[in-house]
């Protein structure tokens, strides 16, 4: 999960439908709350599938909720280069269009889920977009790691949430990946391997779930952190 310039004030009040950082990290923490609670369901055997499907796609739409607040507050898409003349892509505006799209996948693949009868629909409908979205957030996840280095200069600044929350919203998004590996559909309908696909869910989740955690701008050291950028300015 990226943490914008654009979002990360929250002192002023916006209005209700208004993206804020806040917002943006109680979406994708409502979202993995849903995925990690749908997981366990399947993985403790605590309900039916159906039960699952139905988590994992009112999830989706928290993630894709949260993912398009993240893709407005992160900015202009181009900046000018430091090194000559022209313009480029900017990193945080990269990685939040591109997980945002990941998310729209998942909403795709969670819906296709709960309609879906054979085999052919499962792969067509369900692995693919999730196989999709999957690689979306870890291409993302590289994007947040580039992003951290161009606002900060560093790669090490542990004493900053966007620092940590950076190797945790990696880890979720590997764990993700994995997950799609062990759900792929076989030609019986089964999974390749259905624990590896839980797993994976639950621990994605439950790091993106932190990730968002840690960037919400009421938590002290971000409220520390935005104080001394501004003194810096």
């Amino acid at each position: 999960m990226t943490r914008s310039p654009a979002g990360t004030s929250s002192r002023r009040q916006s209005p209700f439908l208004a993206p804020t950082l806040t917002k943006q990290s109680v979406s994708f923490m409502i979202g993995s709350t849903l995925f990690a609670v749908g997981t366990a369901v399947g993985i403790w055997d605590l309900g039916s599938s159906n039960l699952t499907n139905i988590l994992c796609f009112v999830g989706a739409w928290f993630f894709t909720a949260a993912g398009l607040m993240q893709f407005v507050l992160s900015g202009a898409s181009t900046t000018e280069v430091d090194y000559g003349t022209g313009t480029m892509f900017r990193a945080v505006w990269l990685a939040a269009a591109i997980q945002s799209v990941g998310t729209i996948l998942f909403n795709v693949s969670t819906s296709a889920a709960l309609s879906a009868r054979t085999v052919a629909a499962e792969e067509r409908l369900v692995w693919n977009p999730d196989a999709g979205g999957s690689v979306a957030f870890l291409v993302s996840a590289a994007f947040v790691y580039v992003a951290f280095y161009r606002e900060r200069g560093r790669l090490w600044e542990p004493g900053r949430s966007e620092w940590w929350g950076s190797h945790i919203n990696m880890i979720g998004c590997v764990a993700f990946g994995i997950s799609a590996v062990g759900a792929f559909i076989l030609s019986d309908g089964s999974l390749a391997d259905a624990s590896v696909a839980n797993w994976g869910t639950l621990v994605g989740a439950i790091c993106f779930f932190v990730a968002s955690a840690i960037a919400l701008p009421q938590l002290a050291w971000n409220r520390r952190a935005a104080l001394a950028d501004e003194m810096a300015v």
